[in-house]
């Protein structure tokens, strides 16, 4: 044996073959167009201010059709508490028109930098919930509409609801258009931040303890503590003291309470409960044991938030040996809104076998730290998502912050949606195209005021169209 041992190379590293699925290989400096200087270069397209631009063009659905095309396979006699919801203000409006936003966002300059977004990542749609440890985490926490598509999407929606929430909240249009600003600025420099680490730091970054520091939050903590001790008693046993009874058997069945909860006919519970086992094949298998231990006692109906209200959404009680209860959510799966539209700009999407799939695997794609028991099934050839209900959830509702807080909640909210962006899309080449200067925080402000302004008038549309008896309201719902 010579002093070098066999398999070693001297002067050099191994040359190994390229292995499929991971980077091809480099050096430091090797590449000759790094994504960073790709990014850079994206901007002699697309001007970062041309991101200002909101061109409305006359195909644009009105209000009333918009909601009424949105409604298409809803169940019908919930429609109208949709549409009361969704005329209560303008940034409720802005909640249940993904769709809308998506025909008028396909009309903007895009990079056309591919990432899993969120498809409806406004500012309501970011909150608490519990990890497997009993921790709380904050982040992105609804991805019906999630896809593959253009980053800028749900950067413009986050900053025309920021817009619309302050306004609700009674702030001036200079602190609503810097929540707006700060929430760009912020997304942006997250994104130069996670382009300067190791990919592994990046991956899990943003920290719950790091963020409101990262992000100069300071005036937000008082109002993040107070939602974080409601959020650790939402319980899927609170949820089981208000809405469940104890049977003569010694189980527990769901109280009707409508029109948000109701009981089901026997063969309706039985084909969601029966689903529940396919669903099992979708959780990682050190997940059965735990469900195991748990019968399923009963299933209800129940009507969910804002955007999803007319789809088929089920809770499921299940108890343990003690009687302590566990309830998963069965939540119809509709194909993402802004599907359609993003094929009209060419923007072709990955073929989807399942929705619930897309979204189970979309939100996994985003979040840092996912619900243990995620996963999705179909019910009477319909599909849908499963996940734990009441999961110690919790929100800041951003249209009640002051209006010193609402800047501070942009720029929190700008910097998780950069970092559930960079788990899919290449950090460098969105912080090249990005850059250092507030160009692009300049624009992004720009379209959020005039899309909230647009927004304000659709409402008025939809509330005019309620009073002439146009379209069906029912309030307070």
């Amino acid at each position: 044996m010579t002093e070098v041992e066999a398999g070693s190379v001297v002067g050099g590293a191994r040359r190994l073959p390229h292995v499929r699925g991971f980077a091809e290989r480099s050096t430091a400096g090797a590449e000759s167009a790094s994504p960073k200087e790709r990014g850079k270069a994206l901007r002699d397209r697309v001007p970062r201010a041309a991101h200002a631009v909101l061109d409305l063009d006359p195909s644009r659905p009105d209000a009333v059709m918009a909601v009424e095309e949105s409604n298409q396979g809803r169940i019908p006699e919930l429609a109208p508490i949709r549409v009361g919801r969704m005329a209560a203000t303008p940034f409720a409006f802005l909640r249940g028109s993904a769709g809308l936003m998506a025909h008028d966002l396909a009309r903007t300059p895009m990079t056309r930098v591919r990432a899993q977004i969120c498809g409806d990542a406004h500012a309501a749609n970011f909150g608490l919930y519990g990890d497997a440890r009993g921790g709380l985490v904050i982040d992105l926490n609804d991805f019906d509409e999630t896809v593959d598509g253009p980053w800028e999407w749900d950067l413009k929606r986050l900053a025309a609801s920021l817009v619309l929430a302050g306004r609700e909240a009674g702030a001036d249009e200079d602190t609503c258009r810097q929540a707006a600003h700060g929430a760009a600025g912020s997304y942006r420099r997250t994104m130069r931040l996670l382009a300067k680490l190791p990919v592994l730091d990046a991956w899990n970054a943003i920290a719950d303890e790091e963020l409101v520091s990262h992000t100069d939050a300071h005036d937000l903590v008082g109002t993040l503590e107070r939602v974080s001790e409601k959020a650790r008693a939402n319980t899927s046993g609170r949820f089981a003291a208000r809405s469940t009874v104890v049977t003569e058997d010694g189980g527990r069945r769901f109280v009707d309470a409508p029109p948000v909860l109701r009981r089901i006919p026997d063969g309706e519970a039985a084909a969601v409960a029966v689903s529940l086992e396919p669903y099992l094949a979708t959780l990682s298998e050190d997940r059965h044991p735990l469900l195991s231990r748990h019968a399923v006692h009963d299933v209800a109906f129940r009507v969910v938030g804002t955007g999803s209200v007319g789809t088929r959404s089920y809770v499921v009680l299940l108890l343990d040996h003690r009687g302590e209860p566990l309830i998963l959510q069965v939540k119809e799966a509709r194909p993402s809104a802004l599907v359609p539209h993003l094929l009209t700009v060419g923007f072709e999407t990955p073929g989807v076998d399942h929705e619930g799939r897309r979204v189970v695997l979309g939100q996994k794609r985003m979040q840092v730290v996912s619900d243990i028991l995620l996963g999705w099934t179909t019910v009477e050839g319909r599909p849908f998502q499963v996940r734990q209900f009441r999961n110690r959830k919790g929100s800041v509702d951003p249209a009640a912050l002051a209006a010193d807080q609402i800047d501070d909640y942009g720029r929190m909210t700008g910097a998780l949606l950069a970092r559930a962006h960079s788990h899919s899309a290449d950090p460098r080449l969105i912080a090249g195209y990005c850059g250092k200067n507030e160009e692009l925080d300049e624009a992004i402000a720009t379209f959020a005021v005039t899309y909230a302004d647009r927004t304000e008038a659709d409402h008025t549309n939809l509330v005019t169209a309620v009073r002439a008896g146009r379209i069906a309201a029912e309030t307070g719902v």
